[in-house]
């Protein structure tokens, strides 16, 4: 892990995190807490994000906040735990993603502002990102990401300088393999210009206006990693890349491999771990249990035989024996009883609980 001491501050720059959404695509982890605050390779997915952030020469972050705004500052205080100044906007009505950029406008102090999502895992070398900004003398930097299918998305062409040329809607034939990552340098007059107390989307309103003004819109365009943790699928899968190494991050001080443990769990000699699994404090893995690509929360319980991949597992939740999840999700303190099967894109609410072999997918009870 890079620590705070190695990269010196970055001059003229700071950083805005829109983490103010509900979560709503992950439900039902985000009943308990924010999608940013969710436990991602054993710490909170943004402790990655700022560590990047940080380890960039970046020190002061401005969290724009609203659902559950308090679990931020109880985890982060102000930010000297990670060598970084925070501070802290509560969004209390909806903004859109301008919207809650212009609405931290009054605490910014520098030229450039560089604005992301929350809940995007990114491996964009962020120096680059702002130098080429700075070089390109642009008013605003788009990072732009090459995507295998490009057609799920809105793209982003650019010319052969670099310069955006449209914001195109999802189309079937997308004429360019770019699109918006969700990570930005604002010069800080173009966010001034926001409109102030009222929903503003930068997708929909912000760049499309500055664009048609003749205003400088600069595509950084690369093809690091890159991945939205907005579903319980994604999530589970950045979890795994995050332990394996394949996700870039500075929080886990260089433990990466085939699976994580934390202090206090307790896992069975016959059990088996792997595919960036990671096990949470004081979980109970038991004899036999195989475990791939799976994110256990704090005090999960694992028993006999069980099978899980690529999902995740609340906090003191119990999966019984020889039950099978694949893709799916269980909540906090659900119980799912021996033999169930429970596959791709299931999700069992918080407190909930399933009998032994009370849901199959196949008729081998």
């Amino acid at each position: 892990m890079t620590s705070p001491d190695d990269h010196a501050p970055v001059g003229g720059a700071e950083a805005v995190v829109l983490v103010g959404g509900r979560g709503t695509r992950l439900r039902p982890l985000t009943l308990s807490a924010p999608k940013p605050m969710l436990p991602t390779a054993g710490v909170p997915f943004l402790t990655h994000l700022l560590s990047r952030i940080r380890a960039a020469g970046v020190t002061r972050v401005i969290l724009s906040t609203s659902y559950r705004a308090e679990t931020f500052t109880e985890y982060f205080g102000d930010g000297s735990g990670m060598g970084l100044e925070l501070e802290y906007v509560v969004e209390h009505e909806p903004l859109d993603t301008a919207g809650a950029i212009r609405n931290v406008a009054d605490r910014l102090r520098e030229p450039d502002v560089l604005v992301f999502n929350g809940d995007i895992l990114s491996g964009v070398d962020l120096p680059a990102l702002l130098g080429e900004h700075r070089a390109d003398a642009a008013d605003v930097t788009l990072h732009l990401v090459r995507v295998d299918d490009p057609g799920r998305f809105g793209c982003v062409p650019t010319d052969e300088n670099g310069r955006v040329t449209a914001f195109l809607e999802k189309t079937p034939n997308p004429p360019v393999d770019q699109v918006n990552a969700g990570c930005y340098v604002f010069r800080r007059e173009v966010i001034d210009g926001i409109p102030a107390g009222r929903p503003v989307s930068v997708e929909r309103e912000t760049f499309p206006g500055l664009l048609e003004s003749g205003a400088r819109l600069h595509g950084y365009v690369d093809s690091s990693y890159w991945l939205d943790l907005g579903t319980p699928a994604a999530f589970a899968r950045g979890s795994a890349d995050l332990v394996r190494g394949v996700a870039p991050t500075e929080a886990l001080d260089g433990r990466v491999g085939e699976s994580l443990v934390l202090p206090g769990a307790s896992i069975a000699e016959s059990a088996s771990l792997g595919g960036g699994t990671t096990i949470g404090a004081d979980c109970v893995v038991s004899e036999r249990a195989a475990l791939s690509a799976a994110t256990l929360f704090d005090g999960a319980r694992v028993e006999a035989g069980a099978e899980i991949t690529d999902s995740v597992v609340g906090a003191g939740a119990v999966i019984g024996a020889g039950t099978v999840l694949r893709g799916a999700v269980v909540a906090d303190g659900a119980v799912v009883g021996a033999r169930c099967e429970l596959l791709e894109g299931v999700r069992v609410w918080p407190g909930v609980e399933l009998p032994a072999g009370g849901v199959r997918f196949s008729h081998d009870c």
